[in-house]
Protein backbone atom coordinates (compact mmCIF):
# COMPACT_ATOMS: atom_id res chain seq x y z
CA UNK A 1 0.00 0.00 0.00
CA UNK A 2 1.39 3.27 -0.46
CA UNK A 3 0.04 7.17 0.41
CA UNK A 4 0.44 9.89 -1.81
CA UNK A 5 -0.35 13.31 -1.37
CA UNK A 6 -2.29 14.79 -3.91
CA UNK A 7 -4.01 17.87 -5.77
CA UNK A 8 -4.48 20.97 -4.18
CA UNK A 9 -1.87 20.70 -1.23
CA UNK A 10 1.22 19.88 -3.89
CA UNK A 11 -0.11 22.73 -6.16
CA UNK A 12 -0.23 25.34 -3.96
CA UNK A 13 2.75 24.20 -1.97
CA UNK A 14 4.65 24.72 -5.44
CA UNK A 15 3.07 28.04 -5.63
CA UNK A 16 4.16 29.10 -2.54
CA UNK A 17 1.02 29.40 -1.40
CA UNK A 18 -0.63 28.67 2.35
CA UNK A 19 -2.39 24.68 2.16
CA UNK A 20 -5.71 25.13 4.19
CA UNK A 21 -5.86 21.04 3.29
CA UNK A 22 -4.75 18.08 2.16
CA UNK A 23 -6.25 15.10 0.55
CA UNK A 24 -4.50 11.90 0.21
CA UNK A 25 -4.49 8.91 -2.52
CA UNK A 26 -4.02 5.16 -1.57
CA UNK A 27 -2.70 2.94 -3.84
CA UNK A 28 -2.71 -1.19 -3.70
CA UNK A 29 -5.55 -1.50 -1.15
CA UNK A 30 -8.44 -2.53 -0.14
CA UNK A 31 -11.56 -1.05 1.64
CA UNK A 32 -11.59 -3.49 3.93
CA UNK A 33 -7.56 -3.12 4.51
CA UNK A 34 -8.30 1.10 5.30
CA UNK A 35 -11.08 0.15 7.24
CA UNK A 36 -9.20 -2.98 9.24
CA UNK A 37 -6.54 0.21 10.18
CA UNK A 38 -8.94 1.92 11.69
CA UNK A 39 -10.27 4.34 8.99
CA UNK A 40 -13.92 6.08 8.54
CA UNK A 41 -15.71 5.11 5.57
CA UNK A 42 -17.35 8.23 4.52
CA UNK A 43 -17.66 8.19 0.54
CA UNK A 44 -20.91 7.41 -1.48
CA UNK A 45 -19.91 7.00 -4.90
CA UNK A 46 -16.50 5.73 -4.37
CA UNK A 47 -14.44 4.47 -1.81
CA UNK A 48 -13.12 7.59 0.61
CA UNK A 49 -12.35 7.30 3.93
CA UNK A 50 -11.56 9.58 7.03
CA UNK A 51 -7.83 9.19 8.77
CA UNK A 52 -8.06 7.56 12.45
CA UNK A 53 -6.26 10.43 13.58
CA UNK A 54 -5.52 13.62 11.14
CA UNK A 55 -9.17 13.08 10.20
CA UNK A 56 -8.16 13.84 6.83
CA UNK A 57 -9.32 12.59 3.51
CA UNK A 58 -7.90 9.31 1.91
CA UNK A 59 -9.60 7.86 -1.42
CA UNK A 60 -8.89 4.52 -3.06
CA UNK A 61 -6.77 5.14 -6.62
CA UNK A 62 -9.59 4.92 -8.77
CA UNK A 63 -10.34 4.88 -12.35
CA UNK A 64 -13.83 6.11 -14.03
CA UNK A 65 -15.99 5.63 -16.81
CA UNK A 66 -18.61 7.75 -18.84
CA UNK A 67 -22.03 6.11 -19.18
CA UNK A 68 -24.54 8.46 -18.97
CA UNK A 69 -25.26 12.60 -19.55
CA UNK A 70 -24.72 15.16 -16.95
CA UNK A 71 -22.38 14.73 -14.04
CA UNK A 72 -24.01 11.33 -12.72
CA UNK A 73 -23.44 9.03 -15.43
CA UNK A 74 -20.04 7.54 -14.43
CA UNK A 75 -19.07 4.45 -13.32
CA UNK A 76 -16.36 4.17 -11.07
CA UNK A 77 -13.30 1.17 -10.40
CA UNK A 78 -11.24 1.50 -7.47
CA UNK A 79 -9.18 -1.44 -6.93
CA UNK A 80 -5.52 -2.44 -5.67
CA UNK A 81 -4.16 -2.52 -9.29
CA UNK A 82 -5.31 0.83 -10.01
CA UNK A 83 -2.20 2.93 -10.60
CA UNK A 84 -1.65 6.37 -9.55
CA UNK A 85 -1.03 7.51 -13.00
CA UNK A 86 -4.49 6.11 -13.76
CA UNK A 87 -6.11 8.29 -10.83
CA UNK A 88 -4.57 11.72 -11.80
CA UNK A 89 -5.41 10.92 -15.27
CA UNK A 90 -8.94 11.71 -14.68
CA UNK A 91 -8.57 14.73 -13.22
CA UNK A 92 -9.70 17.95 -14.30
CA UNK A 93 -6.22 20.18 -14.64
CA UNK A 94 -2.59 19.72 -15.28
CA UNK A 95 -2.14 21.82 -12.23
CA UNK A 96 -4.25 19.15 -9.99
CA UNK A 97 -2.89 16.28 -11.51
CA UNK A 98 0.37 16.08 -9.38
CA UNK A 99 0.95 13.84 -6.32
CA UNK A 100 3.56 13.96 -3.95
CA UNK A 101 5.08 10.39 -2.30
CA UNK A 102 5.83 10.18 1.16
CA UNK A 103 9.53 11.01 0.93
CA UNK A 104 8.57 14.71 -0.51
CA UNK A 105 9.09 13.13 -4.36
CA UNK A 106 6.98 15.40 -6.89
CA UNK A 107 4.91 13.18 -9.04
CA UNK A 108 3.60 14.65 -11.82
CA UNK A 109 3.09 12.58 -15.28
CA UNK A 110 0.59 15.51 -16.96
CA UNK A 111 2.90 18.48 -17.04
CA UNK A 112 1.50 19.77 -13.72
CA UNK A 113 4.32 21.80 -13.14
CA UNK A 114 5.07 22.91 -16.53
CA UNK A 115 1.78 24.54 -16.56
CA UNK A 116 1.96 26.22 -13.55
CA UNK A 117 5.18 27.77 -14.53
CA UNK A 118 4.03 29.05 -17.70
CA UNK A 119 0.32 30.27 -15.56
CA UNK A 120 -1.85 27.63 -17.66
CA UNK A 121 -5.11 26.24 -15.98
CA UNK A 122 -5.19 23.19 -18.89
CA UNK A 123 -7.05 19.69 -18.72
CA UNK A 124 -5.17 16.94 -18.05
CA UNK A 125 -7.11 14.67 -21.46
CA UNK A 126 -10.19 14.43 -23.49
CA UNK A 127 -11.68 12.81 -20.57
CA UNK A 128 -12.47 16.58 -19.38
CA UNK A 129 -15.47 16.62 -21.48
CA UNK A 130 -17.28 14.20 -19.93
CA UNK A 131 -18.25 16.39 -16.62
CA UNK A 132 -19.70 19.68 -17.19
CA UNK A 133 -18.93 20.65 -13.46
CA UNK A 134 -15.50 20.69 -14.62
CA UNK A 135 -16.60 24.12 -17.18
CA UNK A 136 -17.51 25.44 -13.94
CA UNK A 137 -13.98 24.37 -12.20
CA UNK A 138 -11.96 25.89 -14.51
CA UNK A 139 -13.59 29.50 -14.23
CA UNK A 140 -13.47 29.14 -10.36
CA UNK A 141 -9.70 28.15 -10.58
CA UNK A 142 -9.50 31.08 -13.02
CA UNK A 143 -10.90 33.44 -10.01
CA UNK A 144 -8.48 32.27 -7.41
CA UNK A 145 -5.73 32.56 -9.87
CA UNK A 146 -6.03 35.55 -12.36
CA UNK A 147 -4.12 38.01 -9.75
CA UNK A 148 -1.05 35.53 -10.55
CA UNK A 149 -1.31 35.55 -14.28
CA UNK A 150 -3.22 32.59 -14.68
CA UNK A 151 -5.02 32.13 -18.22
CA UNK A 152 -6.64 29.28 -19.13
CA UNK A 153 -4.73 27.55 -22.24
CA UNK A 154 -6.75 28.76 -25.53
CA UNK A 155 -6.96 24.37 -26.07
CA UNK A 156 -8.80 23.87 -22.99
CA UNK A 157 -11.15 26.94 -23.40
CA UNK A 158 -11.97 25.52 -27.24
CA UNK A 159 -12.66 22.19 -25.58
CA UNK A 160 -15.11 24.17 -23.07
CA UNK A 161 -16.76 25.82 -25.82
CA UNK A 162 -17.45 22.50 -27.42
CA UNK A 163 -19.09 21.09 -24.50
CA UNK A 164 -21.32 24.01 -24.34
CA UNK A 165 -22.02 23.62 -28.03
CA UNK A 166 -22.94 20.25 -27.70
CA UNK A 167 -25.03 20.81 -24.84
CA UNK A 168 -23.18 19.29 -22.19
CA UNK A 169 -23.56 22.50 -19.75
CA UNK A 170 -27.34 21.74 -20.13
CA UNK A 171 -27.14 19.08 -17.73
CA UNK A 172 -25.60 21.43 -15.07
CA UNK A 173 -28.35 20.93 -12.09
CA UNK A 174 -29.00 24.42 -9.99
CA UNK A 175 -27.12 23.05 -6.74
CA UNK A 176 -23.86 22.66 -8.40
CA UNK A 177 -23.72 25.87 -10.40
CA UNK A 178 -24.75 27.83 -7.67
CA UNK A 179 -22.08 25.79 -5.16
CA UNK A 180 -19.55 26.59 -7.77
CA UNK A 181 -20.68 30.12 -8.25
CA UNK A 182 -20.56 31.16 -4.26
CA UNK A 183 -17.20 29.57 -4.07
CA UNK A 184 -16.01 31.53 -7.17
CA UNK A 185 -17.35 34.90 -5.74
CA UNK A 186 -15.31 34.80 -2.76
CA UNK A 187 -12.33 34.29 -4.58
CA UNK A 188 -9.95 37.31 -5.35
CA UNK A 189 -11.05 37.72 -8.93
CA UNK A 190 -14.70 36.66 -9.17
CA UNK A 191 -15.22 38.94 -12.17
CA UNK A 192 -13.02 36.39 -13.85
CA UNK A 193 -15.29 33.79 -13.20
CA UNK A 194 -18.14 35.37 -15.41
CA UNK A 195 -15.63 36.40 -17.74
CA UNK A 196 -14.24 32.43 -18.46
CA UNK A 197 -17.98 31.04 -18.30
CA UNK A 198 -18.80 34.48 -21.47
CA UNK A 199 -15.79 33.10 -23.11
CA UNK A 200 -16.69 30.12 -23.96
CA UNK A 201 -20.46 30.66 -23.74
CA UNK A 202 -21.58 28.78 -20.59
CA UNK A 203 -22.68 31.92 -19.16
CA UNK A 204 -25.55 32.37 -21.71
CA UNK A 205 -26.64 28.17 -20.19
CA UNK A 206 -26.25 29.06 -16.73
CA UNK A 207 -26.73 32.92 -16.46
CA UNK A 208 -28.70 34.26 -19.45
CA UNK A 209 -29.63 37.79 -16.86
CA UNK A 210 -26.24 38.30 -16.74
CA UNK A 211 -25.54 37.43 -20.61
CA UNK A 212 -27.36 39.52 -21.94
CA UNK A 213 -25.86 42.51 -20.47
CA UNK A 214 -23.39 42.32 -22.98
CA UNK A 215 -23.83 44.81 -25.87
CA UNK A 216 -25.98 47.11 -23.67
CA UNK A 217 -25.06 50.52 -23.95
CA UNK A 218 -25.88 53.48 -21.20
CA UNK A 219 -25.29 57.21 -21.01
CA UNK A 220 -21.34 57.42 -21.89
CA UNK A 221 -21.66 61.00 -19.08
CA UNK A 222 -22.62 58.24 -16.47
CA UNK A 223 -20.75 55.38 -17.95
CA UNK A 224 -18.00 56.09 -19.72
CA UNK A 225 -17.36 52.55 -20.28
CA UNK A 226 -20.45 52.52 -22.03
CA UNK A 227 -21.19 48.45 -22.47
CA UNK A 228 -23.64 47.55 -19.02
CA UNK A 229 -21.32 43.90 -19.45
CA UNK A 230 -18.11 45.32 -18.77
CA UNK A 231 -19.74 48.06 -16.27
CA UNK A 232 -20.85 45.08 -14.07
CA UNK A 233 -17.88 43.11 -14.02
CA UNK A 234 -15.89 46.70 -13.27
CA UNK A 235 -18.75 46.85 -10.05
CA UNK A 236 -17.74 43.19 -9.02
CA UNK A 237 -13.56 43.96 -9.33
CA UNK A 238 -14.88 47.02 -7.32
CA UNK A 239 -16.75 45.14 -4.35
CA UNK A 240 -13.70 42.88 -4.38
CA UNK A 241 -11.65 45.25 -3.34
CA UNK A 242 -13.76 46.71 -0.94
CA UNK A 243 -15.15 43.77 0.87
CA UNK A 244 -14.76 39.69 1.10
CA UNK A 245 -17.89 39.00 1.61
CA UNK A 246 -19.58 36.94 -1.41
CA UNK A 247 -23.31 37.81 -0.34
CA UNK A 248 -22.17 41.53 -0.91
CA UNK A 249 -20.08 40.53 -4.05
CA UNK A 250 -23.62 38.80 -5.40
CA UNK A 251 -25.44 42.21 -4.89
CA UNK A 252 -23.27 43.99 -6.79
CA UNK A 253 -22.98 41.59 -9.67
CA UNK A 254 -26.82 41.54 -10.27
CA UNK A 255 -27.95 45.03 -9.32
CA UNK A 256 -28.60 46.17 -12.99
CA UNK A 257 -30.15 43.02 -14.45
CA UNK A 258 -32.79 44.98 -16.03
CA UNK A 259 -30.89 47.08 -18.21
CA UNK A 260 -31.02 43.65 -20.27
CA UNK A 261 -34.48 43.55 -21.09
CA UNK A 262 -35.35 47.42 -21.12
CA UNK A 263 -36.75 48.77 -24.48
CA UNK A 264 -34.25 49.09 -26.91
CA UNK A 265 -35.71 51.69 -28.67
CA UNK A 266 -35.09 53.69 -25.76
CA UNK A 267 -31.26 52.99 -25.20
CA UNK A 268 -28.79 54.07 -23.63
CA UNK A 269 -31.78 55.60 -21.81
CA UNK A 270 -32.83 52.59 -18.28
CA UNK A 271 -35.60 54.00 -17.27
CA UNK A 272 -37.04 51.68 -14.69
CA UNK A 273 -34.49 49.20 -14.81
CA UNK A 274 -34.88 48.47 -10.97
CA UNK A 275 -37.69 47.12 -10.62
CA UNK A 276 -36.84 45.01 -13.84
CA UNK A 277 -33.99 44.16 -11.86
CA UNK A 278 -35.99 43.75 -8.71
CA UNK A 279 -37.83 40.67 -10.73
CA UNK A 280 -34.95 39.35 -12.59
CA UNK A 281 -32.60 39.06 -8.89
CA UNK A 282 -35.96 37.19 -7.82
CA UNK A 283 -35.98 34.44 -10.83
CA UNK A 284 -32.43 34.07 -10.68
CA UNK A 285 -32.44 33.52 -7.23
CA UNK A 286 -35.15 30.65 -7.60
CA UNK A 287 -33.65 28.90 -10.69
CA UNK A 288 -30.63 28.61 -8.28
CA UNK A 289 -31.88 28.24 -5.08
CA UNK A 290 -30.27 30.85 -3.69
CA UNK A 291 -30.09 31.25 0.20
CA UNK A 292 -32.22 33.93 1.60
CA UNK A 293 -29.95 36.14 3.19
CA UNK A 294 -28.19 36.49 -0.22
CA UNK A 295 -31.65 36.82 -2.63
CA UNK A 296 -33.00 39.90 0.37
CA UNK A 297 -29.83 41.91 -0.08
CA UNK A 298 -29.52 41.38 -4.02
CA UNK A 299 -33.01 42.81 -4.27
CA UNK A 300 -32.58 45.71 -2.12
CA UNK A 301 -29.55 46.66 -4.16
CA UNK A 302 -31.06 46.56 -7.35
CA UNK A 303 -34.41 48.34 -6.00
CA UNK A 304 -32.69 51.35 -4.09
CA UNK A 305 -29.14 51.94 -5.77
CA UNK A 306 -30.20 54.55 -7.60
CA UNK A 307 -31.56 56.19 -4.83
CA UNK A 308 -28.47 55.97 -3.07
CA UNK A 309 -26.68 57.28 -5.19
CA UNK A 310 -28.66 60.54 -4.99
CA UNK A 311 -28.66 60.60 -1.89
CA UNK A 312 -26.93 64.12 -1.42
CA UNK A 313 -29.67 65.61 -3.41
CA UNK A 314 -32.56 64.07 -1.89
CA UNK A 315 -35.16 65.95 0.39
CA UNK A 316 -34.98 64.62 4.08
CA UNK A 317 -38.49 63.02 4.17
CA UNK A 318 -36.93 61.14 1.24
CA UNK A 319 -34.05 60.16 3.06
CA UNK A 320 -35.87 58.95 5.64
CA UNK A 321 -38.22 56.92 3.55
CA UNK A 322 -34.97 55.59 2.09
CA UNK A 323 -33.62 54.26 4.90
CA UNK A 324 -36.91 52.71 6.14
CA UNK A 325 -37.42 51.05 2.51
CA UNK A 326 -34.03 49.34 3.46
CA UNK A 327 -34.64 48.42 6.73
CA UNK A 328 -32.00 49.96 8.24
CA UNK A 329 -33.32 50.71 11.76
CA UNK A 330 -34.23 46.71 12.05
CA UNK A 331 -31.44 45.44 10.12
CA UNK A 332 -28.02 47.90 10.58
CA UNK A 333 -25.88 44.93 9.23
CA UNK A 334 -27.84 44.59 6.03
CA UNK A 335 -27.85 48.45 5.46
CA UNK A 336 -24.06 48.67 5.99
CA UNK A 337 -23.76 45.64 3.40
CA UNK A 338 -26.25 47.33 0.97
CA UNK A 339 -24.38 50.56 1.15
CA UNK A 340 -21.01 48.86 0.34
CA UNK A 341 -22.99 47.29 -3.09
CA UNK A 342 -23.96 50.46 -3.62
CA UNK A 343 -20.59 52.57 -3.67
CA UNK A 344 -19.01 49.00 -5.88
CA UNK A 345 -21.51 49.91 -8.31
CA UNK A 346 -20.17 53.88 -7.86
CA UNK A 347 -16.69 52.98 -8.52
CA UNK A 348 -17.46 50.25 -11.18
CA UNK A 349 -16.71 52.71 -14.31
CA UNK A 350 -14.49 53.50 -16.55
CA UNK A 351 -11.46 55.29 -14.41
CA UNK A 352 -13.62 56.16 -11.50
CA UNK A 353 -12.69 53.50 -9.07
CA UNK A 354 -10.99 55.70 -6.40
CA UNK A 355 -13.70 58.57 -6.38
CA UNK A 356 -15.15 59.28 -3.13
CA UNK A 357 -18.49 58.29 -2.49
CA UNK A 358 -19.86 60.41 0.55
CA UNK A 359 -23.77 59.43 0.08
CA UNK A 360 -22.63 56.54 2.10
CA UNK A 361 -21.30 58.03 4.81
CA UNK A 362 -24.05 60.56 4.98
CA UNK A 363 -26.97 57.85 4.61
CA UNK A 364 -25.03 56.03 7.78
CA UNK A 365 -24.90 59.10 9.64
CA UNK A 366 -28.64 59.32 9.20
CA UNK A 367 -29.27 56.65 10.39
CA UNK A 368 -27.25 56.98 12.88
CA UNK A 369 -29.32 60.45 14.25
CA UNK A 370 -32.50 59.01 13.42
CA UNK A 371 -31.97 55.42 14.78
CA UNK A 372 -32.79 56.66 18.30
CA UNK A 373 -35.21 58.42 17.82
CA UNK A 374 -38.82 57.51 19.76
CA UNK A 375 -42.01 59.42 20.88
CA UNK A 376 -42.47 59.66 25.08
CA UNK A 377 -44.22 56.95 27.05
CA UNK A 378 -47.28 59.36 27.10
CA UNK A 379 -47.13 60.13 23.52
CA UNK A 380 -46.87 56.46 22.36
CA UNK A 381 -49.34 54.73 24.43
CA UNK A 382 -52.26 57.96 23.43
CA UNK A 383 -51.45 56.89 19.48
CA UNK A 384 -52.88 54.18 17.29
CA UNK A 385 -49.97 52.49 15.53
CA UNK A 386 -50.29 54.33 12.29
CA UNK A 387 -50.16 57.44 14.05
CA UNK A 388 -47.31 56.31 15.95
CA UNK A 389 -45.54 55.66 12.57
CA UNK A 390 -46.24 59.37 11.19
CA UNK A 391 -44.77 61.11 14.16
CA UNK A 392 -41.83 58.94 14.68
CA UNK A 393 -41.51 59.43 10.48
CA UNK A 394 -41.75 63.30 11.17
CA UNK A 395 -39.14 63.42 14.07
CA UNK A 396 -36.73 61.26 12.01
CA UNK A 397 -37.42 64.26 9.03
CA UNK A 398 -36.72 66.48 11.37
CA UNK A 399 -33.31 65.12 12.48
CA UNK A 400 -32.48 64.86 9.08
CA UNK A 401 -32.99 68.14 7.83
CA UNK A 402 -30.67 69.59 10.60
CA UNK A 403 -27.71 67.36 9.54
CA UNK A 404 -24.88 68.91 7.93
CA UNK A 405 -25.31 67.94 4.00
CA UNK A 406 -21.88 66.98 1.93
CA UNK A 407 -21.19 68.40 -1.44
CA UNK A 408 -22.42 65.56 -3.97
CA UNK A 409 -18.85 64.69 -6.07
CA UNK A 410 -18.66 66.88 -9.44
CA UNK A 411 -18.47 64.29 -12.12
Amino acid sequence: MQVYLVGGAVRDALLGLPVHERDWVVVGATPEQLAAQGYTPVGQDFPVFLHPESHEQYALARRERKTGPGYHGFQFQAAPDVTLEDDLRRRDLTVNAMAQDQDGRLIDPYGGQRDLGQKLLRHVSEAFVEDPVRILRVARFAARYWPLGFRVAPETLALMRRMVESGEADALVPERVWAETVRALAEPAPEAFFEVLRACGALAVVFPELDRLWGVPQPARWHPEIDTGVHVMLVLKAAARLTDSARIRFAALTHDLGKGTGDRSRWPSHHGHEERSVALVDALCERLRVPVDFRELAVLAARWHGLCHRALELRASTVVDLLERLDAFRRPERFAECLIACEADFRGRAGMGERAYPQAEYLRVARAATAAITLPEAERTAVSGAEFGRRLHARRVEAVKALPRPDAPSD
